[in-house]
């Protein structure tokens, strides 16, 4: 790709290190930049700056945070005897987009896979396993709720915590994976299907 500029082709190199995008893309954003007014330029940077200098990593869940604990955990209403353990800081976001969620969570940071060279002392388990055995907590937690990836790696790390966690005698349980509402049958894999069946649940008329 030809530019006719040395600061058009250096803003479009970076732009397109983001993930999903590409050169063509990256040049139509450089290009749009331009026609915007410098203001506009000079709030997005500002914006980018702020975002990776000053957000910080809960120190008790570790979601993404303005405090150095953030606002889930600090929050009077939420239910802390429950805690959700997820891969990622998306997963967080999805799961409070539900609406139907109002414990804790605990983000991993990741999942156990040998083959990518990750390891269980390169995630948060063992933060977990503090948190669930902290003596001086107010709410002792009850139940943790495993949210990881229908994947051999996230079955990997799910395993590993249930086996962490035996020695407390707390509830376990793991999200239902099952058919999409909508989903039919044929297009649907073994696997999943398979899993359907196997954790059916009453069906009731009234």
């Amino acid at each position: 790709m030809n530019f006719p500029s040395k600061l058009i082709e250096n803003a479009v190199n970076e732009i397109s290190k983001l993930p999903g995008i590409g050169k063509k893309t990256a040049l139509r954003l450089a290009l749009h930049l331009l026609k915007q007014k410098e203001s506009f330029t000079e709030e997005l940077s500002s914006a980018l700056l702020a975002l990776r200098k000053e957000v910080k990593y809960c120190n008790t869940c570790f979601n993404i945070s303005d405090q150095e604990v953030c606002s889930v955990c600090s929050s009077p209403r939420r239910d802390k005897t429950i805690i959700c353990v997820v891969e990622d800081i998306p997963d967080v976001l999805a799961i409070e987009n539900t609406s139907q969620y109002n414990g804790l969570y605990h983000v991993l940071g990741g999942v156990i896979s040998p083959i990518q060279g990750v390891g269980p002392d390169d995630l948060k388990i063992e933060a977990l396993i503090d948190r669930i055995s902290a003596k001086n907590t107010q709410d002792k937690v009850e139940e943790v709720i495993l949210a990881l990836p229908a994947t051999m790696e996230g079955d990997t790390t799910s395993f590993f915590i249930t086996r962490r966690l035996k020695e407390f005698g707390i509830k376990v349980s793991t999200i239902a994976r099952g058919i999409p509402i909508g989903g039919e049958l044929e297009f649907t894999d073994e696997i999943t299907l398979g899993r359907s069946i196997l954790t059916r649940v009453n069906y009731s008329a009234d």
